[in-house]
């Protein structure tokens, strides 16, 4: 009986001491220890000595910090007690990085909706693309606007403004300068109009041929098919339409352009408002006038359409859109009405639409060499085959204005 007694309270502190820990107790248990191993090897480290080496990285280290620190607000010193102008430098190298950052950024993003348009089949248009392959590089893609009865307007162009044969290879290989006289087929593809056009292309190798039937009331619709073609085309950073009566200067449009080369979504012309003409039977009557208010008002502010350009994200929009893009009767109306609704920046350039001699002849000698010339009463310039000649002597730039011109923009 004495041996059972004795043996109860043992069994009962084996089992006492059986029991397992709580699991407050053990969470305690190891934030405790925790605390302590980082308090000794906090010690441990004040104590002994830094190795050899470590010392000098270390505080170089610390001392490159605190060099970053005080080189920081040394500027920020200066910047507070320096010259007015050098914190309107600063202000504005800043503002030029963000719209390089935002037209990157818009670019990207116009990018990557062209490559879904394509994969969807949203182009709406056939256009020259070989798959797997990116288009060629270029600054500017410019489209001379031109019809099956225009061929002497064209010659007139290939004899003073455009280049021929190897200048014209070597202008857009080594400045990425690309010019096209751009036109659609007849109403009866293969005729006589389409192989006189090309028979000119084989011995001139300067057209870009479009999907499109030509004719005059279809100009709205061969812009958007050029500008659709044209991206797929070349990766420019602009892309013009200038008609086939107008003079141009190609150094200085380039040097204008590269102006806006950093800025996202660029429209860029001879902005205007003209009377929106409900007459039947007038010229350039808009059918759709209703839609633009009351008889009597104007148009919104767009490019006059004899040459105008956009940036390359502008461009792909259209290019992604123009199935649904709607067109009206006059060309320039309806590139106006296809941007009017983005946030895009008008840029209304005046040496854009100079007018013939003595206007761009006078300017010329003032320094002032118009980037485009022709006559507002004709849309163009009157009687351009015959004068064309006469006017690139009095107002073109001259040759090498294309190298000067853009690298002078570029620096």
């Amino acid at each position: 009986m004495m041996a059972l007694t004795e043996r109860q309270p043992q069994s009962e502190k084996k089992a006492a001491r059986a029991r397992p820990m709580s699991a407050k107790a053990v969470v305690v248990l190891c934030a405790t220890s925790f605390f302590v191993g980082l308090l000794l090897s906090g010690r441990m480290t004040l104590l002994m000595p830094p190795p050899s080496g470590s010392v000098g990285a270390a505080s170089s280290g610390h001392g490159s910090r605190l060099s970053l620190f005080s080189d920081d607000c040394e500027h920020r010193h200066k910047l507070d007690e320096g010259n007015p102008n050098d914190i309107m430098n600063e202000v504005s190298r800043t503002h030029q990085a963000i719209q390089s950052l935002d037209k990157s950024v818009s670019s990207l993003e116009m990018e990557l909706a062209v490559e879904r348009a394509k994969q969807n089949g949203g182009l709406g248009a056939a256009v020259p693309s070989k798959r797997g392959r990116r288009p060629p590089r270029a600054f500017v893609v410019i489209g001379i606007n031109t019809a099956f009865s225009s061929k002497k307007r064209r010659d007139s162009l290939r004899d003073t403004w455009v280049p021929r044969g190897e200048r014209l290879r070597r202008l857009e290989e080594e400045k990425g300068v690309v010019v096209r006289f751009v036109i659609g087929h007849s109403a009866t593809p293969g005729g006589a109009l389409d192989r006189a056009i090309d028979v000119e292309d084989a011995e001139t190798r300067d057209f870009m041929r479009l999907d499109h039937v030509e004719g005059y009331h279809e100009l709205s619709s061969k812009t958007r098919t050029y500008f659709t073609a044209a991206v797929a085309t070349w990766d420019a950073d602009f892309y013009v339409k200038v008609d086939d009566d107008v003079h141009v200067n190609l150094g200085m449009l380039t040097s204008r352009l590269a102006r806006y080369r950093t800025r996202p979504r660029v429209y860029v012309g001879c902005m205007k408002s003209g009377p929106v003409l409900s007459q039947k039977g007038v010229k350039y009557h808009e059918p759709e006038y209703w839609k633009f208010g009351d008889e009597g008002n104007r148009y919104f502010r767009h490019a006059t359409g004899q040459i105008y350009a956009i940036s390359k994200d502008l461009a792909s929009y259209i290019s992604i859109n123009q199935p649904i893009l709607h067109r009206f009767a006059n060309e320039d109306v309806s590139l106006g009405a296809w941007l009017i609704g983005l946030e895009v920046e008008h840029v209304d350039d005046r040496s854009l639409c100079c007018a013939t001699p003595p206007d761009c002849e006078w300017k010329k000698q003032a320094g002032n060499v118009c980037a485009a010339s022709f006559d507002w009463s004709c849309s163009g310039i009157c009687k351009s085959v015959d004068r064309m000649r006469a006017i690139h002597s009095a107002c073109g730039e001259g040759d090498g204005a294309v190298s000067n011109n853009f690298a002078a923009a570029a620096a």
